[in-house]
C-alpha cells in the first residue's frame, strides 16, 4: 500500500475491520481461521534460531508475533484460494526462520491498522504502508492536529505511487495536472488518496476544476469502479498498480499512464514503546538480505527495483 502521513506522500493509507488471523511461517495456507506452522531452520547451538534471543520475552513466550494487515492488496498481500499470498507474507515467512516465531496476519482494513496497534490488538502492522514523518510522529494529514503517540518503522521496500485508466482510453491522462476536472477512484487513506487531494487544491490554485475523488475501502473495489467506466483513472503504489495491470482481464482492462511519483519506503510498523522487538525485526531483515532469502521474495513477485541493501529504521521523510 506509498509516501503520505496516512499511506504515502502524507497520510494514512485506508484499510481495517479485523476479520481473522492467518498464521505465516511456512506456505501462510489458510484452513478456516486456522493458522499453518512451518519447521523453524537454521538454529543455533542452544536449539534456537539464530535471533530468538533478541524478541521481547513475552513474544518468546507466545511464540507469535501478532500483525495487523489489509490483506487485500495484490501482489503485497492477498488471498489466492484459501491461501494468502504475497510480498508481505513471504517476507514474513522468512523473518520467522530467523527469529523461530509465527508471524499471525488478522485482516483489517488499512486506515485503522495503527489504532488497531495502539490498542494491543496486533504487535506490528505490515500492509505495504509509507514511512513518512507523519505517521512517525502521529500526525494527522489532514488537520496536522497530532493524534497519537506514532510509530516506528522498520523499512523493507521502496515503492511509488502510479496512475493507471481503462486500457485504450487514457483521455491524455499522463501526470497528476491532467487530472484537473476528471474523476479518480483510490483506496482510502492511502498516499494515492493524498496526492489526489493535494492535487485538487493544485488544481483549485490555478483556476482549473477540482477532481473528484472517490475514495473505497480497498483497492479491489476502486479497481472495479474504473474498470465498469465510474472514473476515468485510478491511483495505486506501483507494485498494485502493475500487477493490476498485467492480471486485470487478462491484460485487457487497465494501463499505466505516465511516471510513477512519491517514491518511499514501506515499513513495519511497530510501537515506539516497543523498541526490543523494533530492533529484533531490524536484526531479522538484515539477516535475510545477507543470506539472499529477500531477494528470491522480491524475484517472485517481479519487484526487484524496490530492494533495500540493508534494514533501516525511519528512513521515511
Amino acid at each position: 500500500m506509498t509516501a503520505s502521513t496516512t499511506r504515502r506522500s502524507t497520510a494514512a493509507r485506508s484499510r481495517w475491520a479485523a476479520t481473522g488471523a492467518i498464521a505465516v511461517t511456512g506456505a501462510l495456507l489458510l484452513s478456516g481461521c486456522g493458522d499453518q506452522r512451518d519447521k523453524v531452520t537454521n538454529t543455533d547451538t542452544s536449539g534456537k534460531p539464530p535471533l530468538f534471543s533478541l524478541l521481547p520475552k513475552e513474544i518468546q513466550s507466545a511464540g507469535v508475533i501478532k500483525v495487523g494487515s489489509d490483506i487485500n492488496y495484490p501482489p503485497v498481500e492477498f488471498r489466492k484460494g484459501n491461501e494468502v499470498v504475497g510480498i508481505d507474507p513471504d517476507i514474513a515467512e522468512a523473518l520467522s526462520k530467523q527469529l523461530g516465531v509465527r508471524f499471525e496476519f488478522s485482516n483489517g482494513t488499512f486506515d485503522t491498522l495503527l489504532s488497531g496497534m495502539r490498542s494491543g490488538r496486533y504487535d506490528i502492522a505490515m500492509s505495504a504502508m509509507t514511512d513518512n514523518k507523519g505517521r512517525q510522529e502521529g500526525i494527522d494529514p489532514d488537520t496536522g492536529k497530532k493524534v497519537g503517540k506514532g510509530v516506528d518503522f522498520v523499512d523493507y521496500l521502496t515503492a511509488g505511487v502510479s496512475i493507471y485508466t481503462r486500457k485504450g482510453d487514457t483521455q491524455g491522462i499522463s501526470t497528476w495536472d491532467d487530472l484537473c476536472g476528471r474523476k479518480i477512484v483510490v483506496q482510502r487513506g492511502t498516499t494515492s488518496h493524498d496526492l489526489a487531494k493535494a492535487q485538487s487544491k493544485k488544481c483549485d490554485k490555478d483556476g482549473k476544476k477540482t477532481i473528484s475523488i472517490e475514495a473505497f475501502a480497498n483497492d479491489t473495489e476502486a479497481q472495479t469502479r474504473l474498470r465498469g467506466g465510474g472514473a476515468d483513472a485510478g491511483s495505486s503504489d506501483f507494485p498494485v498498480a502493475a500487477y493490476a495491470v498485467r492480471t486485470s482481464g487478462g491484460g485487457d482492462d487497465f494501463e499505466l499512464v505516465g511516471e510513477q511519483v512519491e517514491a518511499a519506503p514501506y515499513g513495519i510498523a511497530v510501537s515506539k514503546d516497543d523498541a526490543q522487538l523494533r530492533d529484533a525485526l531490524k536484526a531479522a531483515l538484515d539477516a535475510i538480505i545477507r543470506t539472499k532469502d529477500y531477494e528470491k521474495v522480491l524475484k517472485k513477485w517481479g519487484v526487484e527495483a524496490g530492494a533495500v541493501d540493508q534494514a533501516t529504521i525511519n528512513g521515511g521523510k
